[in-house]
């Protein structure tokens, strides 16, 4: 029998935009309207088939969300209907669309005009062949929260092992998923992730290649989609995303990035475009408040709890990274020339017009919670240069040794201590340029606005787990930065070789926070998120941790908890 819905909104179609260069594609906005729309179909000759690659919803706010899916083929027309039940036998509001070879046949309805604080169940329908997805779950915010439960991700490299911790946070209790980017890893197959030990999951990136053209993007963005862990995460999560590096190509900048060479591969500038349609096909952001629509640093505001502050340092504002090794020279380390490049006024890692709107959204904001989520560490990574000079040789644990029981007696006042062994341990550099230690001058200009304001940074990028105290030049605490380890990505102990021991590792991360100021927590070899909980009092963050990514049955733990205020 065929049934008949009523529905109390209509859809409008936005059109597909160009700004800044880039071409993006479109959202279709979906606002409320008082004329009725039928949809007729027969429910009982429905089979959940060609939608192969789930569902998803993006951005929610108070008033409304990003539903998404993506029909197999181009030129149908699709229904979509959205409910408060989840058996949709009252519908808030339903809608046609069809499908399109320019966006790859996905689909992106931002709903807007709904209310607030509400639990919405979504479906897409194809009546050319009796088609339906699966049930998708997404939420508007409140309007007036007393807690908000994100759980917080970065860095997953399909062919680095099983997606187990996006079924972790599918089958946690958090509100939204926070991804801080690398989505996915450009590299072509059996590079970067694989190992003998994974080769046998058989997870081996598509297209072969290194993802160059708008088409391996596409490709690549589906086989990611194509895992049942990370479909049933956007199927029961909204997701709140931000771009990185590697959804582009690895240490992107502006104008380039280190894994990117035009004499062989072309434009960067046509590269870029190519990579970020396919990102907004496949992970559009709400776009109605920017002015510039090919913009991604926007806010969340969390019912007046959290002002989730989302920013872009990979692509709109940061400069060519700085290579240490370029002040190397025949008489040693040039740390004058070093120092006058780092701290040099012109470079940022986010650009003059963004860094503006980030203080102008701290110092406007009433929210309990200023959170930065971003990409890279914010937190001062400062190392002893003869450390990081002594990295990856036999002599590393020696010295690693050494430089520890120094520091030791460094902060236990030691007398004794000659100004030799002093220098070893104060003598120090950034590690990571890639991150704000590359950019301190922003960093600075970010922190002398708070006003006594205290931030909470989210980061990614790294693959390991990180908490750091922030704080000013002049050592005024501003601050806590929370930093997840990675999804599936290797992180340090790929680095400390491949038959490296537990107590090898624990040994490290031991040595790691008693070497760096403000370092107050580092798990170097395990693959995670975090669970981070905001309340009207304080904030309290679980980094949770997988035992494996080789075996579909998996266990987690909680391998440290913070909780501040």
């Amino acid at each position: 029998m065929k049934t008949t819905k009523n529905t109390r909104r209509n859809f409008i179609q936005k059109t597909l935009m160009a700004s800044g260069g880039l071409i993006l594609a479109p959202n279709f906005i979906s606002c409320s309207d008082d004329d009725d729309l039928q949809v007729e179909y027969d429910e009982s000759q429905l089979t959940v088939q060609n939608f192969n690659y789930g569902v998803a919803s993006f951005d929610p706010s108070s008033s409304g969300v990003i539903i998404w899916s993506r029909f197999n083929t181009a030129n149908v027309e699709i229904i979509w209907e959205v409910s408060t039940q989840s058996d949709f036998n009252d519908i808030l509001r339903t809608g046609k669309i069809t499908t399109e070879d320019s966006r790859d046949n996905t689909l992106a309805i931002e709903l807007t005009e709904l209310d607030a604080d509400q639990k919405l169940y979504y479906r897409f329908i194809s009546t050319t062949d009796n088609s339906i997805s699966v049930v998708g779950e997404t939420i508007t915010l409140p309007t007036d929260a007393t807690q908000a439960k994100l759980a917080v991700c970065s860095c997953s490299n399909y062919q680095a092992g099983l997606f187990n911790v996006y079924d972790a946070m599918a089958n946690s209790d958090a509100d939204i998923i926070v991804h801080l980017g690398d989505y996915f890893y450009e590299y072509g197959a059996g590079g970067y992730g694989s190992t003998e030990e994974n080769a046998f999951l058989n997870r081996f990136h598509e297209p072969a290649g290194e993802i160059i053209s708008l088409d391996d993007y596409r490709t690549r963005y589906k086989q990611y989609r194509s895992d049942a862990s990370l479909q049933l995460a956007h199927q029961k999560k909204p997701f709140i995303c931000v771009w990185d590096d590697h959804e582009i190509a690895n240490d992107t900048y502006k104008e380039g990035a280190e894994n990117h060479d035009e004499a062989t591969e072309g434009s960067f500038e046509v590269r870029k475009q190519n990579a970020l349609q396919a990102y907004s096909e496949f992970l559009p952001f709400s776009r109605i408040a920017a002015d510039d629509n090919s913009i991604i640093y926007r806010s969340v505001n969390i019912g007046n709890l959290v002002n989730l502050i989302l920013m872009d340092t990979r692509l709109i504002g940061r400069d060519k990274q700085l290579n240490i090794g370029d002040y190397y020279t025949a008489t040693g380390f040039d740390a004058l020339a070093f120092q006058t490049a780092l701290t040099d006024p012109n470079r940022s890692i986010v650009g003059v017009t963004q860094r503006d709107w980030i203080i102008s959204e701290l110092n406007s904001s009433s929210a309990k919670w200023q959170v930065l989520g971003q990409q890279v560490l914010m937190g001062k990574m400062n190392i002893p240069v003869e450390l990081l000079t002594a990295f990856g040789t036999e002599n590393f644990g020696a010295i690693l040794t050494e430089l520890v029981t120094i520091k030791l007696r460094l902060l236990n006042n030691d007398p004794s201590l000659s100004a030799e062994e002093i220098a070893r341990v104060t003598t120090v550099i950034p590690y990571n340029l890639d991150a704000w230690d590359g950019y301190p001058i922003d960093r600075e200009i970010i922190y002398s606005t708070l006003n006594g304001k205290k931030i909470v940074t989210f980061a990614g990028d790294t693959h390991n787990a990180w908490q750091n105290t922030l704080t000013s030049e002049n050592g005024t605490e501003v601050g806590i930065e929370l930093a997840t380890s990675s999804i599936s990505s290797p992180g340090f102990e790929t680095y400390l070789g491949a038959n490296s021991s537990p107590e090898l590792i624990a040994g490290f991360q031991e040595a790691l926070v008693a070497l760096i100021d403000g370092l107050n927590y580092f798990d170097a070899s395990r693959r995670g998120y975090m669970m981070t909980t905001f309340t009207t009092t304080d904030v309290t963050s679980e980094w949770i941790f997988v035992d494996t990514l080789l075996s579909e049955s998996y266990s987690t733990e909680i391998g440290y908890s913070l909780s501040y205020s």
